[in-house]
């Protein structure tokens, strides 16, 4: 069996989420899928992955090469292109990561626009609550609210995102008030592990180089930014997020933000992609499309 061809049926299997999907994805009767995973895992002497009756899931070793095929599969698609003589026409898949958040706010507008006015272009959206590296994985293109520090990675600046504190103005009025960061232990906290689930940190304060941390026992702690925001509108207490997270909640006075001169330093927010991948016309015309958009949605999103 040819490898790169298994390789396919394997990605396939993924993208689907299972090997019935990728038998209907590949035409491909369900037994030829089963055999070209099993070859792979016979080439590579590990398991890949693990099956159920409904559903697979990767290895550790099948994660990590699962990687490295689509990084594989990618520079293949490329290359046949250059071949081709096709490079100044966008198409193929696009793939591209950014937070929840971020992604169904943000991001899938403007992807959708994209492939509208793209039809030769597909796009893979992996919205996820980590970072990617994106050569191991495969990736195109990643919106970044973060400090960069990958020197591997070419930058778009989009903009930036303030640490906010808020809560509802019906919560403000019933409870002590919030002056500067020491306050917050007389209050209920709603937070998110991503901003800390037993302290927040404020710029030192005058005098001092050192960051104050102010710590507390969280009446609520969730995994989701959008639960914390629902629940300090709902009165339950007073949150931390990022001020594009509740600019719409701020607009309409359903949230006030508190210490505002307390604040951190702004965190940017950047578009970004592998060196060399700006020289493939699908990664260069989105970044065209996307990055005055993205900028004018950040922009408007300032609080």
């Amino acid at each position: 069996m040819d490898r790169i061809d298994a390789m396919k049926v394997f990605i396939a299997a993924l993208d689907e989420g299972s090997l019935a999907g990728a038998s209907r994805r590949t035409g491909r009767s369900p037994a030829a899928v089963s055999r070209a995973v099993a070859f792979l895992e016979a080439h590579v002497g590990v398991p890949l992955l693990h099956r159920t009756t409904r559903s697979i899931k990767l290895s550790e070793a099948g994660e990590r090469y699962a990687a490295a095929c689509r990084r594989v599969l990618a520079e293949l698609e490329e290359a046949d292109r250059q071949a081709a003589g096709e490079r100044s026409v966008p198409r193929g898949t696009l793939t591209i990561t950014a937070t929840v958040f971020a992604g169904v706010e943000l991001l899938r507008p403007i992807v959708d626009a994209f492939i509208d006015e793209h039809p030769t272009v597909n796009v893979r959206m992996h919205l996820l609550e980590r970072a990617v590296n994106l050569i191991d994985e495969g990736m195109d293109l990643a919106l970044r609210i973060t400090h960069l520090a990958d020197s591997n990675l070419i930058a778009h600046r989009i903009g930036e995102v303030r640490r906010v504190t808020v809560a509802s103005p019906r919560y403000l009025a019933t409870h002590p008030r919030i002056d500067e960061p020491q306050d917050l232990a007389k209050h209920k906290i709603v937070t998110t592990a991503h901003m800390g689930i037993d302290s927040w940190s404020f710029p030192p304060p005058s005098g001092s180089t050192i960051a104050r941390a102010v710590a507390f026992a969280p009446r609520l702690v969730v995994n989701n930014v959008r639960a914390a925001i629902a629940s300090a509108v709902d009165g339950y207490g007073v949150t931390r997020v990022l001020s594009y997270h509740v600019a719409r909640q701020v607009q309409s006075d359903e949230l006030r933000i508190v210490l505002t001169d307390f604040e951190p330093d702004p965190i940017p927010v950047s578009l970004v992609s592998p060196q060399g991948r700006l020289a493939v016309p699908k990664v260069r015309a989105f970044v065209d499309f996307a990055v005055p958009r993205l900028r004018a949605a950040f922009a408007r999103l300032t609080p």
